[in-house]
């Protein structure tokens, strides 16, 4: 009965309520609430604290920034579930619901933006990223490990320059490279065309919406983009909706860092992944996830890298 009351006193609040359909669209940083409210972070950050209490939230350090996400589903699912249709009235009327996903949408705009222009700035030089983290011979060794022989239909996300589908391509029996960004995908096409894969092509597609129906492929990899992403666990789920029963998803991405000025400097928007956040986000969207492989930095100034597989599970 207690931990009810706790839960209706943190509901209990137009703008708590508010903040919950926030973050059930998309994980927020701190800042990004206040700036869609139109609120202070201090008097933001007194609502997180509630919530949280309450169990409808949890918020998650990463460097300077502090993210909020959902609570467990077992709390927030039934509240979020009985607040959804009442919502527009409680925290009075559809112009403030459609003022907040006018401003949310500004957020993912400036997101999107900031990713964009960096990648077009820097496309001709993107293999220059890959120089943060361990050597890239190593990470294409262990992915070509992990994988094994054929890989059926293949689809890298987010395929920037190309290389995943020069590597993996010849034991695909179809390719597919996807990214939003038009300079991304010339390069890849040049590369594509120069090795001769005539089962291979890119085209535009976002890591959130796949340009392709459910179970439309059996092996997908999301090489470097998750900490690019606002919101991992939807790509996640996302990746997991075209694969084909016991497809895999490879994830490979940065382990956890403290390097806070690849934010401004490279637009990243994670400071890499804990194994149980990864394969927690897998577990949810219905994927056996494991840990295939870790590299750790072999240079004080690189970055450690993981590869997590999930294969879909037949329910």
């Amino acid at each position: 009965m207690e931990q009810t009351l706790i839960i209706f006193r943190a509901v209990g609040d137009p703008s708590r309520l508010r903040i919950l359909l926030l973050v059930q669209g998309m994980e927020l940083a701190v800042g990004e609430i206040a700036q869609v409210l139109q609120q202070s972070q201090p008097r933001v950050s007194r609502h997180l604290r509630i919530l949280e209490e309450a169990g409808l939230i949890e918020r998650v350090r990463e460097g300077a920034w502090v993210f909020v996400r959902l609570g467990a589903a077992a709390i927030s699912g039934p509240v979020l579930e009985l607040i959804t249709t009442l919502a527009a009235k409680d925290i009075g009327g559809d112009d403030v619901a459609a003022q907040d996903r006018a401003r949310l949408s500004e957020v993912r705009a400036d997101r999107a933006a900031a990713v964009d222009a960096w990648f077009a700035a820097h496309a001709d030089a993107w293999e220059q990223e890959r120089s943060l983290h361990t050597r890239e011979a190593g990470v294409e060794q262990a992915i070509v490990a992990t994988l094994g022989g054929e890989l059926g239909d293949l689809v890298d996300v987010g395929t920037g320059t190309g290389r995943m589908i020069e590597l993996l391509g010849p034991r695909a029996r179809s390719a597919l490279g996807l990214d939003r960004n038009p300079e991304m995908l010339r390069l890849a096409r040049n590369r594509i065309d120069a090795s001769g894969l005539a089962s291979a092509r890119v085209q535009a597609g976002d890591m959130y919406a796949l340009p392709l129906p459910d179970a439309a492929c059996d092996t997908l990899l999301l090489h470097q983009v998750l900490h690019y992403a606002d919101n991992p666990a939807a790509a996640i789920t996302e990746a997991a909706r075209v694969l084909r029963p016991f497809g895999r998803l490879l994830v490979i991405d940065l382990l956890p860092h403290a390097r806070e000025e690849l934010r401004q400097e490279r637009r990243h928007v994670r400071l890499g992944f804990a194994d149980e956040a990864v394969l927690g986000w897998m577990a949810d969207a219905g994927l056996n996830g494991r840990v295939a492989a870790r590299l750790p930095a072999e240079q004080p100034d690189q970055l450690g890298v993981a590869l997590w597989q999930g294969e879909k599970v037949i329910a």
